[in-house]
């Protein structure tokens, strides 16, 4: 974890942990939590029995839940226990047969806000896969930030806005420290969103440093990368060597050659499954939230993220890409371009199928 007045950053989940469930324990109006994952493990249990101890003093306690994400991962049984002590529980989106293609319209935020003056958002959800401390050094490898002040209370209505479907965005400004949240959930913050990340990837003049689990890239984000490298930007894709969806992958592998050949570099992480989503541009701009690069984020999923210059958190997150990458192997152009045909096969019915991913 590192620290600066107005961030934290954290790369370990028992860190990341520890720091939310001690925000938790000192609310005094409320608390705001979502998770596409919440799982009924020892991490989730932590944090249920938190949420009931605040719940029981008369504090509010609302938990956003996505039905899909948390599927196979949470209980009844938990969920009814949160409800019976005081906990607002909602799900987004369960299966309906008169509503079935809702279904495919996800929460994928993780969002924690304490009393509107502190917050938490980024890629980890709440189980136990990110313990080191519980799953070992497989751990997922995943990226949140900490914030307070304007961010926070930012990051509140965001919340309030949300849980009561209300789709018109609010008029949210840059804090001191040029950092804005933005979330997709109406159509034109969607718009703004995707098209905050293709600025910050069209001006880049010396480096793009992308992390994302998922990269199943659009056909505008893939000119976007080809043109940066084909301008002498120096452009490197971290992804994982390791995937939990290898449909996904095969999509992935899809688009490797053709950024490959236009000078874009990609790295697959090799010691454990990445889930980290982050972009440093220039070592001057960053982006850190729940998106990936792939569909699902860009045109269905609804997301959260961070946009800031703050030089301290864009120098951090440069520093941490370029650990990873000490612990990843580079993908030539060379010998992809002789990889096995049935591999080949693969990715077309990967890229086929990646408006469904």
């Amino acid at each position: 974890m590192a620290i600066s007045e107005q961030f934290k950053l954290f790369t370990e989940g028992d860190l990341l942990y520890e720091a939310m469930l001690a925000s938790i324990s000192t609310a005094q109006h409320h608390v705001l939590l979502e998770s596409y994952i919440f799982a009924d493990d020892e991490i989730g249990r932590r944090f249920a029995a938190a949420l009931i101890d605040r719940a029981r003093t008369g504090i509010i306690v609302r938990v956003h839940l996505d039905a899909a994400g948390s599927l196979f991962w949470a209980s009844h049984q938990l969920i009814r226990k949160l409800r019976r002590h005081g906990v607002k529980v909602r799900w987004f989106h369960r299966w309906s047969w008169h509503q079935p293609w809702r279904y495919n319209r996800r929460n994928h935020r993780k969002l924690l806000v304490v009393d509107g003056s502190c917050a938490y958002v980024g890629g980890f959800n709440i189980h136990r896969e990110n313990s080191r401390a519980l799953f070992g050094e497989a751990r997922w490898r995943d990226t949140h930030i900490g914030f307070s002040g304007a961010l926070a209370a930012q990051a509140m209505e965001l919340f309030g806005r949300f849980w009561i479907g209300r789709k018109r965005p609010p008029d949210l400004h840059a804090a001191e420290s040029g950092s804005i949240l933005l979330s997709n959930f109406s159509r034109g913050g969607r718009r703004y969103m995707n098209g905050s990340f293709a600025d910050m990837v069209s001006h880049a003049r010396q480096s793009i440093y992308l992390t994302t689990p998922y990269f199943v890239p659009n056909r505008r984000t893939q000119r976007l990368l080809c043109e940066a490298a084909q301008r002498g930007v120096d452009v490197r894709l971290l992804v994982p060597r390791k995937n939990d969806i290898r449909l996904a992958q095969w999509a992935a592998h899809a688009a490797y050659e053709a950024l490959l050949e236009n000078g874009v570099r990609i790295f697959e992480y090799l010691p454990r499954l990445l889930h980290s989503k982050t972009t440093v541009v220039d070592g001057k701009h960053a982006t850190v939230g729940t998106s990936n690069i792939d569909y699902r984020s860009f045109f269905l999923n609804y997301e959260l993220n961070l946009f800031t210059h703050e030089s301290w958190l864009c120098e951090q997150l440069r520093a941490v890409f370029l650990e990873d990458l000490q612990q990843s192997e580079e993908v030539l152009v060379e010998q992809w371009r002789t990889r096995f045909w049935g591999r080949k096969a693969l990715e077309l019915v990967g890229w086929l199928a990646r408006r469904l991913l």
